[in-house]
């Protein structure tokens, strides 16, 4: 999979332990910034990194600040996101299986790197479920559309 990831200041650290991660098994890693501990807008790498998906330039996504919560909101303003925080595996497991998540949110400050590669390797492996959660995603789709001028 090529795996598009970015992150603020806050996630950079995290960032950089999860990439050489994403190679070690086998993934492309398109990193769309940021590359210093220097503050920076995490509003950026969230839009970076929801773009590469949405437009099909990367599989799927990965993001990163101090929560997780602010980049992930970014993220999900691109058309046809599907990101969620996930502090543990089966939240992991659920965003994809359920959800059809196609970018992951984590947060530096609220997860430790042997967590947070758990987390990225369950995204990553487990497949969406289809049946009545397409019907839902199918729904979220729905919603979307109503919004976009």
């Amino acid at each position: 999979m090529k795996i598009a990831i970015g992150s603020d200041h806050g996630g950079f650290d995290l960032k950089e332990v999860i990439k050489p991660y994403l190679i070690e098994l086998g993934h492309e890693v398109v990193d769309f910034g940021t590359e210093s501990h220097e503050s920076c807008d995490y509003p950026i790498y969230g839009q970076r990194v929801g773009e590469a998906v949405s437009f099909g330039d990367c599989d799927r996504g990965i993001v990163i600040c101090g929560t997780g919560i602010g980049i992930s909101v970014a993220a999900n303003k691109i058309p046809g996101i599907r990101g969620g925080v996930c502090t543990n595996e089966f939240m992991a497991a659920m965003s994809r299986e359920h959800n059809d998540a196609n970018v992951l949110a984590l947060g530096a400050r609220v997860i430790g790197e042997g967590l947070a590669l758990r987390i990225v390797k369950v995204f990553l492996e487990t497949e969406f479920a289809g049946g009545r959660h397409q019907r839902r995603i199918d729904k979220i789709r729905e919603i979307e559309k109503k919004y976009l001028k």
